[in-house]
C-alpha cells in the first residue's frame, strides 16, 4: 500500500509517479467506471475488490499530486487536486465525458490533446456555462496534464522494486532479497513460471499482476520476460532453455563463455611450440576442454537414463557443446573448478590460463576465501546453468573445498605439462594449510532418536509408490552406506547370494546378500545388505509389478529405486495417462530431493514437539547424511573402523577394490551384527 509521496530529489526508496498513475487519476475525475480504470491502469497495486487498497491509493496519488504541486509553490494546484470532485452535485447541462465522446467520434486512436479540442469545438457553448462541477472537473485535468509533464517518470531496470510496487509485495521481494526491477525479472526468468514460489506473500493472483505491469513497461525497463518463463518447465525444450542467456564475455557457464582473442591464451606467455604439443588444441579454452575429456565420464547406460528422462524432447536437436551437460561426478566436479579459475582469470584478471604467474595462483586462492563482489559471483547452490540467477560460487570456499580447488588445477596443468601444451605448472608449490578433521564427520549424522524418529514418519506416509520407494531408500542407505549416486544406479543383477564356510578364524558358516557397487573412480567394491533389506526389496519389487524373486529373468536391468509406478492415478496427464516402466530408476536429483522435503516435514515435527534444535538439525539432513549416520551408529556398536571404511568405499582410505574371502566374509559378519541390533 502506497504510503510515501514522490520527491524531486531521487530517493531510492520513494514511490515514483508513472504515466499510469496520471492517466487513472484521470479516468476518475471524469466519472469513468472506477472498477475498470483500475483494472486498466492500476491492477498491479493489487485487486480491484479490495476497497481498502483502491481507496487509500487513490488518497496517495492525491498527496503526492499535491506535494508535487508545492514544491513547484503552485499552492493553489496543490488545492484543486485533493477536490474530489465525484462528490460534488452536477447541476449543469449534461455532456458526455471525454472517453464517451471519442468513443463516439471514432478518436481513441488520437491523442488526449485532440480528442479535448474536437470536443471543445462540438461543446463550446455548453462548456462555457458548465456548472462548478464541471468546472472543476477541467482544472483538474489541465492540473494532472501540468502535473505528469512535470514528474511523471517511466520505470527504468535499476529502480527499486519499492519505488514502484506497493509496500506488501515490495516488503515481501526485498525479503526475498529482490531490490531493484532488474533483480525481479532476472528472478522471474531465472527461475521460470513458479519464481514467486519460494517468496511468501506472493501468491499467484499477485504474481500475475506484477508480470502484467513488467510487460506493459518492458520499453523503458529495458528488460522482458522470456517466453520460457509461460510454460511448465517439463514442457520446455533443453535449447530453448539455452537461449534464455546468451552467450558473453561475462560470468557465464562454461559452455556459454566467450573468451575474447586477447585472453584465449592462443599467444599464451608460457605456451609451448604447438608443433611440439601432443593436443590439436590451439587455446587454452580447447585445451581444457581436452583435459576435461580425458577425465572418466558417463557410461553408455547413464547417457541413455540421462536421454530417457528428458523423454525425448531434445531428440534430433543436438549442440557442439550439449556433452558439458551430461558429465560424470567427476567430471562435473573438475568441471566447476576449471571453470571458476578460467572466469576469474578472463573477467577480473584479465590474463590467459597460460600466462598465469604463481602470483596469479596466490590471488586466486585469496580470492576463493571471500569471492567479491558476491552479487557478482554468488547465488545459491539450486540456480541451473541454464539461468540468468546462475553464478559460479556459492560463498567463501573452506578451507577443505580450496585445497579440492587447488589440487584439480594442479592436475590441469599437470596434464597440459605432460602434453607439452605449457612449460611449467603455475600453481607448483601453492598450498592451503590443513586442518585438523576427524576421520569421520558425525556432525552431518542423526542421532539415534532422530533415526527412530525419521522410520516412524515414514511409516505413517500414505501407501504410494513414491512413499514405498522412500521408505526402502531410507532402509538401504542406512543399512549399507551408499553415496547417493550409488543407490540410484544399483540394479537387481547387481546382488550376489554368498556363502562364506568355517575357516581358520571361526567356525561360523556365513551367508548372505552382497551388493556389488562402483564407487568413485570407477573401483568396485562388496557391500554386505542385510536380510531385513532383502525382503523389503522384495516388497517393493511386487508392488512395481515385478517378480519378488530376486533371480528372475523379468528383474534383469531393474533398479533397486524405480520410477513412481502409480503414475497414471496421481498424475493421469503425465506420460499419456501410462505408469512408468517397472524396471525405470529415478535420478539422483529425484531422491534427494523427495528425501529433503520428507526430512523438512519430520523437522516440523520436532519443531511442533518443541526440540527446536533436534529441529533445526533434521531440517539440514540430506542424503549424506544417512551415509554419516550408518557410520556412526555402525561403529558404535562394534563395527571395527577398518571393516566400515571398506563398506564406505572412502578414497582415501581404501588401498585396494579386490577383496578377499576373508575379509568379504567379517563385513558380512559385522553388518549383520550391526542390524540386528
Amino acid at each position: 500500500m502506497p504510503t510515501t509521496a514522490p520527491s524531486v530529489a531521487s530517493d531510492p526508496r520513494a514511490r515514483r509517479l508513472g504515466a499510469s498513475h496520471f492517466a487513472f487519476m484521470r479516468s476518475l475525475v471524469q466519472g469513468l467506471p472506477l472498477r475498470d480504470s483500475w483494472e486498466r491502469y492500476l491492477q498491479v497495486e493489487g485487486a480491484s475488490s479490495d476497497l481498502r487498497i483502491v481507496r487509500s491509493t487513490i488518497q496517495w496519488l492525491r498527496d503526492a499530486f499535491a506535494a508535487a504541486a508545492r514544491r513547484e509553490d503552485r499552492h493553489g494546484v496543490a488545492r484543486l487536486v485533493l477536490i474530489d470532485v465525484s462528490r460534488l452535485p452536477d447541476d449543469g447541462p449534461k455532456v458526455p465525458s471525454l472517453e464517451e465522446f471519442a468513443s463516439a467520434r471514432g478518436l481513441e486512436d488520437f491523442s488526449e490533446a485532440d480528442q479535448l479540442e474536437a470536443f471543445e469545438e462540438e461543446f463550446g457553448k455548453a462548456s462555457q456555462r458548465l456548472s462548478r462541477r464541471g468546472r472543476l472537473i477541467k482544472k483538474q485535468l489541465d492540473a494532472l496534464l501540468w502535473l505528469e509533464a512535470l514528474v511523471a517518470q517511466p520505470p527504468r531496470a535499476g529502480d527499486g522494486v519499492v519505488a514502484w510496487l506497493n509496500s506488501s509485495i515490495a516488503s515481501r521481494l526485498e525479503a526475498a532479497g529482490i531490490f531493484t526491477i532488474a533483480q525481479l525479472l532476472d528472478r522471474i526468468n531465472g527461475v521460470g513460471r513458479g519464481w514467486p514460489t519460494a517468496i511468501r506473500g506472493i501468491g499467484p493472483a499477485k504474481a500475475e499482476r506484477v508480470m502484467h505491469w513488467l510487460a506493459e513497461h518492458r520499453d523503458t525497463i529495458g528488460m522482458q520476460i522470456g517466453a520460457h518463463v509461460h510454460q511448465p518447465r517439463m514442457q520446455l525444450f533443453r535449447h530453448e532453455l539455452q537461449k534464455v542467456v546468451p552467450p558473453a564475455s561475462d560470468i557465464r557457464p562454461l559452455e556459454k563463455l566467450v573468451v575474447p582473442l586477447e585472453l584465449d591464451g592462443s599467444q599464451g606467455l608460457y605456451r609451448r611450440p604447438q608443433e611440439h604439443c601432443l593436443l590439436a588444441a590451439s587455446n587454452d579454452y580447447a585445451a581444457l576442454l581436452a583435459w576435461l575429456q580425458s577425465k572418466a565420464g558417463v557410461t553408455r547406460d547413464q547417457r541413455d537414463a540421462a536421454k530417457a528422462r528428458r523423454r525425448g524432447r531434445d531428440a534430433g536437436i543436438e549442440g557442439p557443446m550439449d556433452w558439458l551437460l551430461c558429465l560424470s561426478n567427476t567430471q562435473r566436479s573438475y568441471r566447476k573448478e576449471a571453470e571458476r579459475f578460467l572466469l576469474w582469470a578472463v573477467v577480473e584478471r584479465r590474463r590467459p590460463l597460460s600466462s598465469m604467474t604463481t602470483e596469479d595462483c596466490v590471488a586466486y586462492r585469496e580470492f576463493l576465501s571471500d569471492p567479491s563482489p558476491r552479487s557478482r559471483w554468488c547465488a545459491q547452490r539450486n540456480r541451473e546453468r541454464w539461468s540468468p540467477l546462475w553464478r559460479p560460487f556459492e560463498g567463501p570456499l573452506s578451507p577443505s573445498a580450496q585445497r579440492q580447488a587447488i589440487t584439480i588445477l594442479k592436475n590441469l596443468y599437470a596434464f597440459w605439462i605432460d602434453k607439452n601444451y605449457v612449460m611449467g605448472n603455475p600453481w607448483s608449490g601453492v598450498n592451503v594449510l590443513h586442518a585438523a578433521q576427524p576421520r569421520l564427520n558425525t556432525g552431518r549424522s542423526l542421532s539415534v532418536a532422530q533415526w527412530r524418529l525419521v522410520v516412524e514418519q515414514s511409516d505413517q506416509l500414505p501407501d504410494t509408490s513414491t512413499a514405498r520407494r522412500l521408505r526402502f531408500a531410507l532402509s538401504l542407505l542406512y543399512a549399507t552406506g551408499l553415496r547417493l549416486s550409488e543407490a540410484v544406479a544399483a540394479r537387481v543383477e547387481h546382488l550376489e547370494w554368498v556363502e562364506f564356510p568355517p575357516d581358520e578364524e571361526d567356525d561360523e558358516h556365513v551367508q548372505g546378500w552382497m551388493l556389488n557397487v562402483v564407487g568413485k573412480g570407477g573401483r568396485i567394491r562388496e557391500v554386505p545388505v542385510p536380510a531385513s533389506v532383502i525382503e523389503e526389496l522384495s516388497t517393493y519389487l511386487k508392488s512395481r509389478r515385478l517378480p519378488a524373486e530376486l533371480d528372475a529373468r523379468e528383474n534383469i536391468g531393474a533398479h533397486l529405486l524405480g520410477k513412481a509406478s502409480d503414475l497414471a492415478d496421481v498424475a493421469p496427464a503425465l506420460r499419456g495417462g501410462q505408469g512408468a516402466e517397472p524396471r525405470e530408476g529415478i535420478s539422483p536429483n529425484t531422491l534427494y530431493d523427495q528425501l529433503k522435503r520428507f526430512f523438512e516435514a519430520c523437522a516440523r515435527v520436532l519443531a511442533a514437539d518443541g526440540d527446536e534444535k533436534g529441529a533445526d538439525r533434521l531440517a539440514r539432513a540430506s542424503t549424506h547424511w544417512l551415509r554419516h549416520t550408518h557410520a556412526s551408529h555402525s561403529i558404535a556398536r562394534g563395527t571395527r573402523v577398518e571393516i566400515e571404511q571398506q563398506i564406505l568405499g572412502h578414497a582415501s582410505l581404501a588401498t585396494t577394490t579386490v577383496y578377499v574371502t576373508t575379509e568379504s566374509k567379517r563385513k558380512m559378519k559385522a553388518i549383520a551384527s550391526f542390524f540386528r541390533c
